[in-house]
């Protein structure tokens, strides 16, 4: 558990694909740092369609510590010439968290010619997909004070003490950003 432990000290965001135990995450973590997959980078980047692009840009800039590190511009061609879009044009806005090559990043992006339905994310169960973020920090208290600062409040109890034999001095809390997504913060306390 050592071992573990201080990877998880080391990883400031992780993104967690799909609800799922510790236990799996950390045997991910392993394999994918062990060479036997295809996987180029241990990092995943992540699109995530917004409502309203100015409060999502604060939220995750603002509120998170993300910073914005450039910005995509993609026709309407070639957005359904990769099958992401029927046809509309669209701009990205990349934000990261860490330096380099191995920084997480979030792909926000706002179409208001074609307005999406929003997912219901009361709970992780209620929709099938991807459902949540999950970024460990470095000081808790201080990530729910951010979140906080841009109208972000805790769910629920949180910050919630993770148990000891999980994840020793860690604590959890659950926020959203303004689309309604969950956010998962996991740290130590100050």
């Amino acid at each position: 558990m050592t071992a573990i432990s201080h990877r998880f000290k080391r990883i400031f965001v992780v993104v967690v694909l799909c609800a799922g135990t510790w236990g799996t995450l950390t045997a991910w973590a392993d394999k994918s740092s062990s060479g036997d997959s295809n996987v180029a980078s241990a990092t995943v980047d992540v699109g995530i369609i917004v409502g309203d692009i100015e409060k999502s840009l604060e939220f995750y800039t603002q509120g998170l510590g993300f910073r914005e590190v450039g910005t995509i511009d993609v026709s309407a061609q070639l957005g359904k010439d990769f099958g992401l879009t029927s046809g509309h044009a669209f701009h990205v806005h990349v934000l990261a968290l860490g330096e380099g090559e191995g920084a997480t990043k979030v792909k926000l992006m706002h179409f208001k010619d074609a307005p999406g339905k929003s997912v219901d994310n009361k709970y992780i169960h209620s929709t099938h997909g991807i459902n949540y973020l999950t970024m460990f920090v470095k000081d808790l208290d201080a990530a729910v004070k951010g979140a906080a600062a841009v109208g972000a409040r805790p769910l629920a109890k949180g910050p919630v003490a993770i148990p000891a034999n999980i994840a020793p001095g860690l604590h959890l809390a659950t926020v959203r950003d303004p689309d309604g997504n969950m956010i998962e913060l996991i740290g130590p306390r100050s």
